[in-house]
């Protein structure tokens, strides 16, 4: 399993109004994409225009294919909400509780 993590800093006052935008917005098209297990949103509750989504797929490759055909799409609809570009880092997943996923094995 493979993660994106994506580190947001939202205009200020507009952190909750860019969770929601994800959720109801950028998670419907995530949804179609091929290999993708999960998306969960964090608001911070320190620095209150601070959102991290993660994003889980089965493999790199399909979260690689998903950042260049439908990410641009889905910048563009949040940039609004956005004080600066977002920062993208991936990981492989060594444990995940929720997935029951083992260090090197696919979903």
């Amino acid at each position: 399993m493979f993660t994106r993590v994506v580190e947001i800093t939202a205009k200020s006052g507009k952190a909750h109004e860019l969770a929601n935008t994800i959720q109801q917005k950028a998670l419907p098209i995530l949804k179609k994409q091929a290999g993708f297990l999960d998306e969960t949103v964090l608001t911070s509750d320190t620095e209150p225009n601070r959102v991290i989504g993660l994003s889980f797929w089965n493999t790199k490759e399909e979260a690689e294919r998903y950042h260049r055909e439908q990410y641009p799409k889905i910048n563009e609809m949040l940039s609004p909400l956005l004080e600066t570009a977002p920062v993208i880092s991936t990981f492989n997943v060594h444990t995940s509780t929720p997935h029951k996923i083992a260090a090197g094995k696919a979903a």
